[in-house]
């Protein structure tokens, strides 16, 4: 019996899962949001944080949030965080925001990526909102 192919479905009509993709998304959320801040330094983000709210809601496991001083270096790092994961086979739910509005957000589930110009993120502040979610990595 031959194996299927990605495009056929299986006996219960759901298509089949690329096996290097299923074990990339099966990563554990915290370990996915590592990689996310590994990425995020390659694109020179600034001040990095990786914050765990598994204890504290149901929306993520995790926020990742950083800074970028242009709207082209926001863009670059979430492209860059996107692409980076791609590879891996991990692909984002979905993208909101435009460099153009000083803020990028990308949801990979468990891990929500938040990119922000600094003016946008002190606006915001996400970390103090959060201020109860433990911090793993900080990178100035």
């Amino acid at each position: 019996m031959t194996e299927p192919t990605a495009t056929a479905p299986s006996p219960d009509g759901l298509p089949h899962r690329d096996p290097v993709a299923q074990r990339a998304s099966d990563r554990e959320p915290i370990d996915l949001a590592r990689r996310i801040v590994e990425l995020a330094e390659d694109k020179k983000a600034a001040d990095i944080v990786l914050l765990d709210l598994a204890e504290l809601t149901t929306l993520a496991d995790a926020f990742v949030i950083c800074s970028g001083g242009s709207e082209r270096q926001i863009d670059a790092i979430a492209d860059g965080i996107v692409e980076g994961l791609r590879e891996e086979g991990v692909r984002p739910i979905g993208r909101e925001g435009t460099p153009a509005s000083h803020w990028v957000l990308v949801d990979f589930g468990s891990v929500i990526v938040h990119v922000f110009t600094p003016p946008e993120r002190d606006y915001y502040g996400l970390e103090k909102y959060w201020s109860a979610a433990r911090v793993v990595v900080r990178v100035q």
